[in-house]
This record gives C-alpha cells, structure tokens and sequence, in this order.
C-alpha cells in the first residue's frame, strides 16, 4: 500500500495508530467531535489480542483493564448451569482481555499523538463518494464546507449505518433483525457479594441477560432482552422493574447506580463485498452480529480481495453461527436447554480437565487468518 489511506470513523483508532507504525500517511475522517462513550465492546478474545500486541496496546489494556477470571452461564436463581475458566489459561498472552473500547480508544490515540504521517480530522462527515482507477475520491462535509478528499484506499469504520456501505450497495445489507431489543447498561452493583463470576449469562425466554464485570472501580456491564418497539423513555421507565426481576438481591433503584444506558437493535448480516476498488469495509460497516500486508511492499492490491474473501468466509462459517446460537441459547426454556443444548454440553466437557479447557478456549483462533502467506516480496504495490 502506498501514499495516504484514508478512515472513517468508529473503531479506526487503533487502526490509524497501527497502520502509522508502518510509515503510511493516514488519515481519518470522523463525523463526531470526539470519541464515544456510550456502552460498546469491553472483552476481546484471542484474536485480536493479537492484532491488539502488534500494535503496541495489550500490555495496557491487562495494566488498566482487569483480568477475567472465566463466564458462567446460570439459571435464573444463580445456579450454575456450565462455566468456562479464563483462568485455566494461565498468562497465556492470548486469553481474553479486558477494557472498555472508549477507554482503549484513548489509549490508541495517545500513539497517535506520536505519529507524524497520522492525522485525525473530526467534525468531518463522508456524505459521497466517487470511484476512481487511481484514487478514491470522497466528498465531506467540514466546518469549513463541503470539501473533496482523495486517498490511495478508504476503508469505512463507520458503524453499522456505513455511509461507505450504503454507497457501495444501496440499503441492501444482506442478513436479518432480531425481534427484540438489548439494553446495555454499565452499572455499580455488587455481583461479588452473591457469589458471582467476571462474567455471566443468565438463560430465560424473557427474562435473560449478561452481567459482566468491566472496571477495576467495580463498574458492570448488564445487557438485557427486552420487546422491541418502544421509545428510550418507555425503556428507561421499565429498566427498573426489569432489574428487580431479573438480578440476584432482586434490588430496589437505590442498591445501585447505572452509569449509561443504550438501547440497542441486534442484527445477523454480512455485505455482499468488503472490497470494491479502492473502497473497503472493516468491522460494523462489513458484518453485524449480536453482543469480529499490502504495506511493506511484498504484496500487490489483489491481497485485499482475498480480506473481502477470507474475512465474509470467517463470518459465514464461525461469527455469524457462534453468535446466532448464543442467543439463541440464552433465551431457551431453562429445562431443554440444560438437557439438549450442544453448547453448554460442549462447555460442560472442555471443563472436565485443564487441557481440554485450554483447547477450547483457544479454538477462537480459528477466526484469524494469516495473510503473510500471500506476500511476494517480487510484487510491487498499485
């Protein structure tokens, strides 16, 4: 890849800052006036630990973040039903960290402070773009008016409402909606107190939801199935009755303080391409899926085909199946699912032993693919 690249929007500062190290001019394009802090991903799995070490950020993310012990899926009354044990990793580099995505954004853009060729310009919207043989081409709204951009390559981060997408392919974004709504709250309760794990996962057909520590201060993530259809203020108004039914202590509003709340629509697609010419789509813009070398020379641009090839291929055949039937599963009558559910069976047994634990664990690392095998240091970049 070679002259500048540009990014817009959502997850791209740990992109910038790792493409940066590369000497790559880039830039990124962000609507907003700064980042966002509403509740998003906290947990990141082997994967993209790795991704996270290459780029310099996952030894802070384990000294800011906390380390999770493992996940429990229980019935509603607490009782566990399956777990699995992070624990049993060890100081394997690869077991899941963990660090809310607003904070380990910032962390990114402290790198990129550091990095001359990396500029983020906010208050920048993409409302078009233009394709071009030798350049993408993007018309943006500035402060400044409406102005056009050009870059080698533009991949779009911006969310799952991808302007990049929309124009590539119209409204067409090939999958389905869950009928049902997740709220997402980030919350000081004491889940310790009645003996509960760093993460868990509550089975019921209504009443089903995650509680999932976050911070080291005490801070907890809870995500719940609600009906979908309401307004955030008919959310709201239900949050707390939701809360005493479904928590343990059944507690009333004052035994806890929600620091957010974000209701949120839960959707199964995957665009129809991740690359067309110079346009790519990474992240939200490329796939959804409920609560996943071109620069140094050695490889020509047909690399990125096989990202949009081997990227959709991991989704079809791993993200979108696995996250389909987590929820699936957690909104299960409780007596089939402790009798006939393949995954807590699967869990059941990787825990019968520390290997068996490991093995399982790790098998996230499925999703990777290791395009260096494509490298061919005769190539030259286009």
């Amino acid at each position: 890849m070679a002259g500048n690249c540009g990014w817009h929007r959502s997850n791209w500062a740990r992109a910038e800052s790792f493409i940066g190290q590369y000497g790559i001019q880039v830039e990124c394009l962000d609507k907003n006036t700064g980042l966002d802090d509403q509740p998003r991903a906290t947990h990141y799995g082997p994967p993209a630990n790795r991704v996270l070490a290459k780029a310099g950020l996952l030894d802070r993310i384990r000294e800011y973040g906390i380390e999770v012990g493992g996940a429990h899926w229980r019935k509603p009354d607490g009782a566990v039903l399956a777990k699995i044990l992070n624990s049993n990793l060890g100081d394997n580099p690869d077991r899941i960290s963990c660090l809310p995505l607003n904070k380990l954004c910032r962390l990114a853009l402290e790198d990129l402070d550091k990095e001359s060729l990396a500029t983020i310009r906010w208050n920048h919207e993409v409302v078009e773009i233009r394709h071009d043989k030798d350049q993408a081409r993007l018309i943006v709204a500035t402060p400044d008016g409406v102005k056009e951009m050009t870059a080698d390559y533009v991949v779009g981060c911006d969310g799952a409402n991808s302007v990049i997408r929309k124009q590539l392919f119209g409204v067409d974004f090939p999958g389905y909606t869950w009928d049902l709504t997740i709220i997402a709250t980030n919350v000081y309760y004491d889940f310790e107190n009645f003996g509960w794990s760093d993460s868990n996962f509550v089975i019921h057909p209504d009443n089903y939801f995650m509680a999932a520590h976050i911070q080291k201060d005490g801070l907890w993530r809870v995500s719940y199935g609600e009906v979908p259809g309401l307004t955030i203020d008919e959310y709201k108004k239900r949050q707390a009755a939701k809360y005493e039914a479904i928590l343990p202590g059944n507690p009333k509003p004052g035994q806890y303080k929600i620091t957010s709340f974000s209701p949120y629509k839960v959707h199964q697609r995957l665009a129809q391409k991740m690359r067309v010419g110079r346009f790519l789509l990474a992240g939200d813009s490329a796939h959804l899926c409920n609560p996943l070398g071109i620069h140094d020379d050695r490889a020509t641009s047909d690399i990125l085909d096989k990202y949009d090839h081997y990227r959709r291929e991991k989704y079809r055949q791993f993200t979108d199946p696995v996250s389909e039937s987590n929820l699936k599963r957690m909104r299960l009558d409780l007596n089939e699912a402790e009798v006939n559910d393949p995954g807590l069976k699967m869990m059941r047994e990787a825990d019968e032993s520390l290997e068996s634990s490991k093995t399982f664990q790790l098998g996230a690392l499925g999703l990777a693919h290791d395009m260096t095998q494509y490298y061919n240091d005769n190539s030259q970049v286009v």
